[in-house]
């Protein structure tokens, strides 16, 4: 399971290229009503996304034969959604630094969130937030979100490490894992927001070229200390269970994984803060099986598939009417994932965005991705 993973060349000349060729938002073209199924679905998602304790229900409900690939970050989604003129898959499982790169790139549709029944329930930060809705037109139908946690060995660390600086500290030179993805530069810029206040930083995902510096800076004096740069969730689990490392940058995926499996971890979000991701569904401009999309979004929004995916994962749902159904599959799931609270817990978590050369408050001089992905190159040496 992977946000991150990078595959090759190719990919990376792809993705340079997406992040600056922008054509112009989809127009809406919504359907009346959702019609009979294609008999198939093409989607590109997050492994643990399409599990087949929900899909193979849904194949037998509509005759929808969905068929999964999936992708080990949201650059290479971006670049699937894009490949074969755009037409090769139908739904995607976009991340938040992913989903206004698609619609920016023409490369998803509007979709009516009329025609999805559960909608109304949903969080309502999540109706209608900045990652997938542009002038108050919905590119995508939110789905899951979470943050991204400190997890640590308590074998190994009896004190619960409180500070983001943990990552940073030579004492565990040799046993720190963090993802490999230049996102993760704003996990640095966060921490460095409330170390070093002169900086000004107040978003991490908007940050001018002296901010950058500074946190590229940090991030070189970090990869000494680092085991490695994981790109798949297993990676990291196997780094834990060998004890290779002993603290880490995860998503709470990896820390029941290794409680599962006996392992002594535990995970916190620090004093700081936390990045996290807020997961969206987003519909090919040039699907072919719009009805079986439709069909397929509208089932993964009902509370009891929302509820298995939350427990499976680690997540939250968009869906406040899952609490009850996680509560029956897993006692105390809903509190443990905070979706009772999601009005609040919601608010401590700074979600992924794509970093854009135009600030928010319309300055030009915010970094762009494409000098994120050439730091992180730059970081890693």
């Amino acid at each position: 399971m992977t946000r991150y993973a990078a595959t090759g060349a190719a990919l990376a000349t792809a993705i340079a290229f997406s992040v600056s060729a922008f054509a112009e938002p989809a127009a809406p073209n919504y359907p009346k009503t959702i019609g009979e199924g294609e008999g198939a679905l093409n989607v590109v998602a997050w492994e643990g996304y399409a599990e087949d304790a929900w899909v193979k229900p849904f194949e037998k409900e509509t005759g929808c034969k969905v068929n999964r690939k999936y992708a080990g970050s949201s650059d290479e989604m971006v670049a699937l959604m894009r490949q074969g003129g755009g037409a090769e898959y139908d739904l995607v499982s976009a991340s938040g630094d992913a989903s206004l790169r698609l619609i920016l790139g023409g490369n998803v549709q509007p979709i009516d969130v009329k025609l999805i029944p559960d909608f109304e329930n949903f969080v309502p930060d999540l109706k209608a937030p900045p990652h997938n809705t542009l002038k108050g037109v919905h590119y995508g139908l939110s789905y899951e979100w979470g943050p991204n946690v400190l997890l640590y060995n308590t074998d190994k660390i009896k004190t619960a490490p409180t500070s983001w600086a943990a990552l940073y500290d030579a004492q565990y030179k040799g046993k720190i894992s963090v993802p490999d993805n230049p996102i993760q530069i704003a996990d640095a810029a966060l921490y460095l927001s409330k170390k070093d206040p002169s900086l000004g930083i107040t978003d991490p995902y908007e940050l001018n070229a002296k901010q950058l510096d500074a946190v590229v800076a940090l991030l070189k004096t970090q990869r000494p200390l680092v085991k490695k740069y994981w790109a798949l969730a297993s990676d990291e689990i196997e780094l834990f269970k060998n004890g290779d490392a002993v603290i880490g940058a995860a998503w709470p995926y990896q820390t029941n994984t290794l409680k599962a499996d006996g392992v002594k971890v535990e995970d916190t979000i620090p004093a700081e803060g936390a990045t996290g991701w807020a997961d969206s569904w987003m519909l090919s401009a040039k699907s072919k099986h719009v009805n079986c999309a439709y069909k397929f979004m509208a089932y993964v929004s009902t509370p009891d598939v929302q509820a298995q995916q939350a427990i499976y994962f680690g997540e939250t749902p968009a869906n406040l009417k899952a609490c009850e159904a996680m509560d029956k599959a897993e006692a105390g799931s809903c509190a443990k994932y905070h979706l009772d609270k999601a009005a609040t817990y919601i608010k401590q978590i700074k979600f992924w965005k794509t970093p854009q050369q135009t600030c928010a408050d319309g300055k030009n001089d915010c970094t762009s991705y494409t000098t994120w992905q050439q730091k992180w190159q730059e970081i890693k040496g």
